[in-house]
């Protein structure tokens, strides 16, 4: 298939962006794309190509961008149940810390998520990820941690394996049985930390391999926070994972600065997210590593709080900036990458250049997929957004409405 007469062409060729450099589209005008067997073979501008290629399929992008399909590299979208009536106690001046404190906030999904069947909790997040896809979104990371114990964990990561093979969107799965101290051990968070130590990361790495053989190892992350993982326990939890040979994340600085980005650096994580309140020197030794800032908009906005992830001081310092949504139940139920892009424009003051790279290719190595998804380049996955719009910077620019009229997943056309 070759896909012709995009007004802009945005291929986000040459790899992650850094620094500065964020927001390099590389835009081809009047761009074309051929692909085949699942992958794109060559882009460039539509005259050449449809010359070169004269007895191709062809599909008119009309006058359209066509860019990469989003990737959201920190998602909690499996999960059962709502937190409706927590979002109103906020509303009357309830913290989020404190209706964690009286067993609520990821407590209330952990009670929803043990009871439901595998089937209802493949149902449920089905649903949201298709909402995710018609937004654009491609790939993304999705994490369990609504279980707190062994059997749900699994079940949880049973449930996206299925997902992930029924497609179209495609899953990176994280193991998060740190999210939170499991009720069983309220008041012994370090007892529940060896549990996770002991005994849940050496299970998972004997189930992984004859439950999911084709697929690399899941990633594994932890609660670096106030009321969820102390910095020691969460470099307890670290060092068990990496000598297993898990690859690592970590939610760090969202309400205190514990030293959580430091330590997704000492460990060679592979993304450290949220970073609300992170350091200027936590950020400079963030920025001098591999390991990629996500930032998730959503959350503080969702939270009603004033303070965003310190975008540029992060690429000031020349760091690696992706953006996710972080969909969950409690604080970001929020499916669309659109939205999450207008918020950064707004609140951590990126261009919607800057907003679609974070978003595609820099989310991809916030990922371990920047040699597969994130740009359009020969060789890699036809993942394509046609949007609905002629010029790019209506991402960011524009809210509330889907700009996305095609979607695109390994060379299979879903319109919406």
């Amino acid at each position: 298939m070759l896909i012709h007469s995009a007004s802009q062409l945005l291929t986000l060729a040459g790899g992650p962006q850094r620094g500065p450099d964020l927001g390099r589209l590389e835009i081809i005008p009047d761009g074309a794309a051929l692909i085949r067997d699942e992958k794109i073979l060559v882009v460039g501008p539509s005259r050449e190509l449809l010359a070169a290629y004269p007895d191709e399929p062809l599909l008119d992008a009309g006058g359209k961008v066509v860019m990469p399909g989003f990737v959201d590299p920190h998602t909690h979208a499996i999960f059962a149940g709502d937190r409706s009536a927590e979002f109103e106690q906020r509303l009357q001046g309830k913290t989020y810390l404190e209706i964690l404190a009286e067993g609520g906030g990821i407590l209330s999904t952990v009670r929803a998520t043990r009871t439901a069947s595998l089937e209802k909790i493949v149902n449920e997040t089905r649903s949201r990820l298709w909402s995710m896809f018609s937004y654009g979104t491609t790939t993304a990371e999705v994490k369990t941690g609504y279980g707190l114990r062994t059997a749900t964990e699994l079940r949880m990561l049973q449930a996206l394996l299925a997902l992930d093979k029924e497609g179209p969107l495609e899953i990176a799965p994280t193991f998060m049985g740190a999210h939170a101290i499991a009720p069983e051990y309220r008041g012994r968070p370090q007892e529940y930390t060896d549990f996770v130590c002991s005994t849940m990361l050496p299970v998972l790495r004997q189930w992984w391999p004859h439950n999911a053989p084709y697929h690399e190892m899941p990633f594994v992350d932890v609660f670096c926070e106030t009321g969820a993982f102390s910095l020691d326990q969460s470099r307890s939890i670290f060092s068990a994972a990496k000598d297993m040979g898990f690859p690592l994340k970590i939610h760090a600085d969202e309400f205190d600065n514990l030293g959580g980005a430091r330590l997704a650096v000492e460990f060679g994580a592979v993304s450290a997210d949220h970073l609300v309140k992170t350091s200027p020197g936590d950020i400079s030794i963030l920025a001098n590593s591999d390991t990629v800032a996500v930032a998730l908009p959503c959350t503080p906005f969702g939270l009603a709080e004033a303070h965003y992830t310190p975008a540029q001081a992060i690429l000031q310092a020349g760091g690696l900036l992706a953006i996710a949504t972080d969909l969950n139940p409690g604080t970001a139920w929020c499916e669309s990458m659109q939205f999450a892009l207008a918020l950064a424009c707004r609140y951590m003051r990126l261009t919607p250049a800057q907003a679609i790279a974070a978003a595609t290719i820099n989310s991809a190595a916030a990922i371990q997929r920047a040699d597969r998804v994130g740009s359009l380049e020969p060789g890699k996955q036809a993942d394509l957004l046609i949007l609905s719009v002629p010029d790019y910077r209506h991402l960011g620019y524009r809210f509330g409405i889907n700009l996305v009229q095609t979607v695109i997943k390994r060379g299979r056309i879903y319109p919406n």
